[in-house]
């Protein structure tokens, strides 16, 4: 296989990373973010890639053990190869479930489009207003990420929200802006935050049962289904 490794990471067995199915997890090395609550931020920056062969020889001798692969980060969608390395995958018999920040819609478009994916996880950080400081970047590509959003609502794949509940910036003056920007959605969910080694800011608050409960019953003014998970 002539094709460069994108790979930092895996997980050989999930029952967590993709409800209902026994999954891989691969992890993608970079980000284009910086979200001081990240679990992964040891990928930011690009680590030493794993052996894409083995990985594709491991994932066929898995086939009857394995339901699903999922492709997490970093961020996936910044490797040009992802399409070509998804299509391998694919055509072991595998469902591909992509996790994304929605910084690339023209990628995210691509995959769907080439039924290359079967389920996205598009991370939302918060209101467009404070999504500088959720991601730790001056310029976190807000127009890709209401592209992102409106190109999964108008697709035909099977996708879903996620928010990061943190004390620090999740308000109730976000939860409302947020429900303006998810207005007409179908599924999100509001995670519990858990605070790592990993995390690059040591000083963050997780959100409490009945204050992430509030904030589900603002979201469902505007979202058909939204779910806490984690709490």
């Amino acid at each position: 296989m002539q094709m460069n490794s994108i790979f930092c990471g895996i997980e050989k067995m999930s029952l967590v990373d993709f409800d209902g199915k026994i999954a891989c997890t691969l992890f993608t090395g970079g980000c284009n973010y910086r979200c001081p609550f990240c679990h992964n931020s040891p990928l930011i920056n690009e680590q030493p890639f794993l052996d894409l062969n083995e990985i594709i020889t491991y994932l066929e001798k898995r086939k009857r053990m394995l339901d699903a692969v999922v492709i997490s980060g970093g961020e996936p969608t910044l490797h040009k190869s992802l399409p070509v390395i998804l299509k391998v995958i694919k055509e072991l018999g595998y469902i591909i479930k992509l996790d994304t920040n929605g910084t690339n819609p023209k990628m995210l478009k691509e995959l769907i489009d080439n039924k290359l994916i079967d389920y996205v996880a598009m991370d939302i950080k918060g209101s467009l207003n404070n999504y500088h400081l959720i991601t730790g970047v001056k310029n976190p590509l807000l127009d890709n990420i209401k592209e992102s959003i409106n190109i999964l609502k108008q697709s035909n794949i099977d996708f879903e929200f996620r928010t990061t509940l943190v004390k620090e910036y999740h308000t109730l003056e976000i939860i409302n802006e947020m429900k303006e920007l998810l207005k007409g959605t179908k599924k999100i969910f509001l995670q519990k935050f858990v605070l790592r080694e990993t995390c690059l800011d040591q000083s963050l608050n997780e959100i409490d049962i009945l204050t992430a409960t509030k904030y589900k019953e603002i979201l469902e003014q505007s979202v058909e289904n939204v779910y806490l998970r984690g709490y």
